[in-house]
């Protein structure tokens, strides 16, 4: 399907009839949340607090796939874990209307964590500690790896065979990738490592804060991987900052699951290969209109030569194998 055809049909009166389906009763009120992989709307219900609706790109995820996903939320949930997993009805949490796929959350508000304080780190975590723990129990049939394939090969191929590399750098990028990616090969066959069941993309955006701590939300991305995946992109600043920041994840992360110093050198691989998967994520998606509107700096001459001078610099950080020394 055409991205552009991807969410035409999602009109207001579709959102309420399929939201009414599951025998709610809608105000009308809805909101656009900021998302853009998939649609999701804050929805107001009568004499009730508003829901959260996800509405899922067409062709993305299978069934299994999404399925998965929340029944991983809800395990989590079931555990106490401090995560929005999805509501159920009749006993069911993907639900169909017509040709559209849903699913409905509970509203959770919270802010940005303070990534600078220390109490924070340690909080987050003792909660990934105890989701990779139970992530680790067993693996996940359906969702896929973070792996070189999907993150580095096929969007790199991608985005040279539809054209979005201009002609006139089109060949240091292709170079550019060979190179990385066999650097990156060697860093990933180097570095002892288990795949577990992840949240997959846990940046600052997808954790909200509140007066009781963190709550993780948005497991869209789950998948299995190394577990330092759903640490480093807590971490910013220069190397020493990010460091001290990964020492006090890591304190309140032991008191619940083991965690392999080892990975800590995969960090800049795991960077390098979401920065190449990002770039094609933007232009896989780029015939959606809610696209250009939002990331309107993509796909000029300037933003390819500052991906590939980013690209150049990661490479050197790969050939010095950056690392932490914990």
């Amino acid at each position: 399907m055409n991205c552009r055809d991807d969410f035409q049909s999602l009109k207001p009166d579709i959102i309420i009839d399929a939201v009414e389906s599951q025998g709610l009763e809608c105000d009308a009120r809805i909101f656009p949340l900021n998302s853009y992989e998939n649609r999701v709307y804050q929805i107001g219900i009568e004499n009730s607090a508003p829901i959260i609706g996800k509405f899922y790109r067409p062709d993305r995820w299978t069934d299994a796939q999404i399925i998965e996903e929340h029944n991983f939320t809800l395990a989590l949930e079931k555990l106490e874990l401090p995560v929005v997993a999805p509501l159920l009805y009749e006993n069911k949490s993907l639900i169909f209307y017509n040709d559209i796929r849903f699913a409905l959350y509970p509203r959770k508000g919270g802010r940005t964590p303070e990534l600078d304080n220390a109490d924070h780190l340690k909080w987050m975590g003792r909660f990934l500690g105890r989701i990779h723990a139970a992530g680790s129990t067993h693996a996940f049939k359906h969702r896929p790896r973070i792996d070189i394939q999907s993150f580095v090969i096929e969007p790199a191929q991608f985005l040279i065979t539809n054209h979005f590399i201009p002609d006139y750098l089109k060949q240091a990028y292709q170079s550019l990738s060979e190179d990385i990616l066999k650097l990156l090969q060697q860093h990933l066959a180097s570095v002892p490592y288990s795949n577990i069941r992840l949240h997959g993309d846990c940046h600052p955006g997808n954790i909200l804060w509140t007066d009781n701590g963190p709550h993780f939300v948005d497991f869209d991305d789950c998948r299995m991987g190394p577990a330092i995946q759903d640490l480093w992109m807590l971490l910013s600043g220069s190397v020493d900052d990010q460091r001290r920041q990964l020492n006090y994840v890591l304190d309140g992360y032991y008191e619940f699951h083991d965690f392999n110093p080892a990975e800590t050198r995969l960090i800049e691989t795991l960077r390098t290969m979401r920065i190449i998967h990002y770039s094609a994520w933007l232009a896989r998606r780029w015939e959606d209109p809610a696209f250009p509107l939002a990331f309107s700096w993509f796909n000029t001459s300037n933003y390819w030569e500052q991906h590939i001078l980013e690209l150049r610099e990661q490479f050197s950080l790969l050939q010095e194998n950056e690392s932490f020394s914990l």
